[in-house]
């Protein structure tokens, strides 16, 4: 690890990124268009732990444009307090396409379960694609009384550092 990488994400991290992920349901999703400006888009999503699943489109830019660089980064936010105070984190990491049936399956039975109010999640065709964030790096911001505390960690392979016992954080 060189001076500029971030530390390892620790398991008090995960559950503070993780219980923000639980409570909402959008994300800004930026992506790199083919001519090097970014595309940023907000969309609904499914996070498993740190990983985050969403549709797209078939024909729509945003795919065409993962396809060709799948790198991408996710902004989720929750909603300024009535001092203005507010949580959010931003993960980057790389895009690649849910492909089997069965996974597809147990996403569409976690988004019933988690959202029943919501029936818009139903892959069942070729029009649209499942799309899964892996994220390599997190970002946590804090703004408490106008003020920001801003974190940023590296996800290693799985269970690496993200769930040691007895660590906590206080990320905001």
């Amino acid at each position: 690890m060189s001076p500029s990488d971030p530390p390892p994400i620790h398991g008090g991290a995960v559950d503070a990124v993780v219980g923000l992920l639980d409570r909402e349901r959008l994300m800004s999703l930026a992506v790199n268009r083919p001519d090097g400006w970014p595309q940023v888009t907000t969309v609904g999503y499914l996070n498993e732990g740190l990983n985050l699943y969403f549709i797209v489109a078939r024909t729509s830019q945003k795919l065409a444009n993962l396809q060709a660089d799948p790198r991408a980064s996710a902004a989720i936010r929750c909603g300024a307090g009535a001092h203005g105070d507010a949580v959010g984190v931003s993960l980057a990491g790389r895009v690649r396409e849910v492909l089997d049936p069965v996974k597809i399956e147990r996403l569409n039975t976690l988004v019933a379960a988690r959202h029943p109010d919501l029936h818009v999640w139903c892959p069942g065709d070729d029009a649209i694609a499942v799309l899964h964030l892996r994220p390599a790096i997190v970002s946590s911001v804090g703004v408490i009384d106008g003020r920001s505390n801003a974190r940023t960690f590296s996800i290693g392979d799985a269970g690496e550092d993200a769930s040691a016992a007895g660590t906590e954080s206080r990320l905001f």
